[in-house]
């Protein structure tokens, strides 16, 4: 019974899943791709979890949803701030 309503939850995030790639590399503004990015990596962890793959999941849901864009804002405000001169 179980197995049955899965099926369409398969169907949609197997469609969701190729659109989010796309949207990640159509986007040319990097703040705005890392937050495409972001939703990305929480279609591909909801994929895992339909594909009955849970620590997967919760592994990627960490890494490519809260992780990787921090560290890359991170990057990105260090890169934009001036350097300090020496006196």
């Amino acid at each position: 019974m179980i197995v049955a309503n899965i099926v369409p939850l398969q169907a949609l995030i197997f469609v969701l899943v190729p659109l989010g790639a796309t949207a990640v590399v159509l986007c040319r503004n990097p703040l705005r791709q890392i937050v495409v990015n972001g939703v990305y990596g929480l279609l591909l962890s909801i994929l895992f979890f339909v594909l009955q793959a849970p620590d997967v999941a919760l592994s990627m849901l960490v890494v490519s949803t809260i992780a990787y864009p921090l560290i890359v804002l991170a990057a990105i405000a260090r890169s934009r701030t001036k350097p300090e001169e020496d006196e």
